[in-house]
């Protein structure tokens, strides 16, 4: 893979982009990159690694080194970032009202275009900086193009001539009117099709200095356009190098920072104890496992890996480190699992509905996916610190229980009896307890799932879904089908790595 990958690319868009649209970049890579370097320079006496030599002895670094290892976590987070999230874009930046920085912008914006404004009203109009402005966006203009834009690229060189508009500056023929009637002409060609209307209210506006610093406000849209553009362009070839780059980049990180395995070490590790002596068995789901020579099963580098990956399902972020080669997905797999908490109340809310009510009213489309729709909703915040489960649980027990009952009436059946409706109530309420039994079974069935969807490889049909999981088949397939694309992408990059921890592990074992 070239070496210049970050600059041949990633770069490409970055030709086209202002300094507004950078920042834009990098803000959406912040939490990734931040997330690594913190990891990087841990320091090695972290109470979280004491329990292991370390892989070399602690070195002092260089200023320069610290840098340049920032520089590539930054380029290994974008090309990640870009590969992995199919909806990446970058946005114009908007500074947070009454900011500093805000104020400081529209300060210096407006002492610019003041003295803009008075330089045009002098007698005779003085055309320093306009003449400036129009260089900036003869520029522009031409970033925007491609090679084969030949025609367009003589056309902005010939009527954009700065030596020429000097000359007719200084002889008092310039008609700068004529020079933005052009640029908005020009703008209409090259924009997308989204920016035709900013591109033609252009057109009405008479006063020079609105116009020009309206000009430039689409011309920094475009940039973003032109940028985005970039980005899904590059996509298809970066997807087929990103693995060897960010291997590259993640193993110069490691060549400066020995220590940067050590989270991992400890995370494969722990995932082989609970394996080998079972120790979560009713929480997650073994599976993979070979048979060997005693009475204690050998464990596989893929069983290990693929239980591994579960766990972090389970991870507590608040207060454990996250696995060095998968902090840039940090937040996907945090959003996961709470996707996955969210999807166990609902299941388990939906089971004991369906099995305290009459037989036949699961099988009824409309009903059950109405049910699970208010459920759902109910549902929504369920991850804000203002969030009372309980409460919740309460108002959906009553929900639940009148649509049951409306449900039942109409079908003429048998009404839900108060007897029926307070045990269901209590049913939903128990629900809001971790050791709920439903909720306990939920989880390890929706587990099960995501596990053996893991071994199959994609290379079969999505696997059955468990019993009682049927109303949430939808939401539970597309979840696993996100947890297989970032765990099979992972492995790809990092599967040296594992593969070397993994075979002084399972020696040990």
């Amino acid at each position: 893979m070239s070496e210049n990958l970050d600059k041949s690319n990633v770069n490409e868009a970055g030709k086209s982009k202002s300094s507004d649209s950078e920042q834009g970049l990098e803000d959406a890579v912040k939490g990734a990159d931040e997330a690594l370097q913190k990891a990087i320079k841990s320091d090695s006496s972290s109470p979280q690694r004491v329990q292991r030599p370390h892989s070399s002895p602690p070195r002092f670094v260089t200023v320069e080194e610290l840098l340049e290892t920032a520089r590539g976590v930054t380029n290994m987070a974008l090309a990640h970032e870009i590969v992995v999230n199919g909806d990446f874009q970058i946005k114009p930046v908007e500074l947070p009202e009454n900011s500093l920085k805000k104020r400081v912008k529209e300060i210096v914006h407006k002492a610019f275009w003041d003295c803009l404004s008075v330089q045009l009203s002098e007698d005779p109009p003085a055309y320093d900086h306009a003449i400036k402005l129009v260089g900036e966006i003869k520029e522009t203009l031409l970033s925007f193009l491609l090679p084969g834009h030949t025609r367009l690229r003589n056309q902005i060189t010939e009527v954009l001539d700065l030596d020429l508009i000097k000359q007719e500056a200084e002889n008092g023929a310039l008609d700068i009117s004529k020079l933005a009637e052009f640029i908005i002409g020009m703008m209409g060609t090259l924009c997308a099709p989204a920016r035709d209307e900013e591109v033609k209210k252009l057109k009405d506006i008479k006063e020079i200095v609105p116009l020009f610093r309206e000009i430039f406000s689409v011309l920094d849209l475009m940039k973003v356009d032109m940028a985005n553009f970039a980005i899904s362009s590059i996509r298809p070839h970066l997807m087929q190098q990103s693995v060897e780059y960010e291997r590259k980049k993640f193993q110069e990180i490691l060549e400066r920072q020995p220590n940067s395995l050590d989270f991992v070490t400890q995370w494969l590790e722990e995932a082989s104890e609970d394996l080998m002596t079972q120790k979560y068995k009713h929480a997650l789901p073994v599976g993979g496992a070979a048979a060997g020579s005693g009475d204690m099963p050998r464990l596989s580098p893929v069983a290990v890996q693929n239980y591994a990956y579960l766990k972090l399902l389970k991870w507590d972020h608040l207060q454990r480190p996250f696995p060095e080669t998968v902090l840039m997905d940090q937040s996907r797999f945090h959003e996961l699992q709470l996707q996955l908490e969210q999807l166990t109340i609902l299941g388990a809310v939906l089971l004991v509905t369906f099995s305290m009510a009459a037989p036949g009213i699961s099988s009824q489309a409309d009903f059950a996916e109405k049910l699970k729709m208010i459920v759902k909703i109910l549902l929504t915040d369920m991850h804000l610190p203002s969030f009372h489960l309980k409460d919740v649980l309460t108002t959906i027990g009553e929900k639940v229980c009148l649509e049951v009952s409306s449900c039942l009436s109409l079908c003429g059946s048998s009404p839900f009896t108060t007897d029926k409706e307070t045990v269901l109530k209590g049913q939903i309420q128990a629900v809001a307890s971790p050791d709920d039994p439903i909720r306990r079974i939920m989880e390890s069935r929706i587990l099960t799932f995501l596990e053996t969807y893991l071994a199959s490889g994609h290379q079969k049909p999505l696997p059955t879904v468990p019993g009682g999981l049927s109303p949430v088949q939808r939401e539970l397939e597309e979840v696993a089908i996100k947890f297989a694309r970032l765990v099979n992408y992972n492995k790809m990059v990092f599967c040296p790595y594992y593969d070397a921890i993994l075979s002084k592990i399972l020696v040990r074992s």
